[in-house]
């Protein structure tokens, strides 16, 4: 029962961060590093959010939430759309 419980815990440990999502929204109107910054500080300000990376020249913002943490698209759309960008797509990854 030792060995089980000792082989489990690694395998959660290497597994990397529970439940964590990488989301990818693909944005218009992202072209200078204000606008990077901008977004950077709005979704960092959701409690949800773990990491932000703005690309401009792919116009994609990558969004990586702390594990067990949600962010829906519903959020996401807001946020850009507040900003004053608009959304073109939303892709997730676990």
């Amino acid at each position: 029962m030792k060995k089980f419980l000792i082989t489990l815990i690694i395998m959660a440990a290497i597994s990397g961060p529970a439940n964590a999502d990488t989301i990818k929204a693909s944005v218009n109107g992202l072209v200078c590093a204000f606008c990077a910054t901008g977004i950077e500080k709005t979704f960092k300000a959701q409690s949800a959010v773990d990491t932000v990376n703005v690309d401009l020249e792919n116009k994609l913002v990558t969004i990586t939430t702390k594990p067990q943490q949600i962010l829906d698209d519903s959020t996401i759309t807001n946020l850009i759309t507040n900003a004053g960008y608009s959304l073109t797509g939303i892709t997730r990854e676990k």
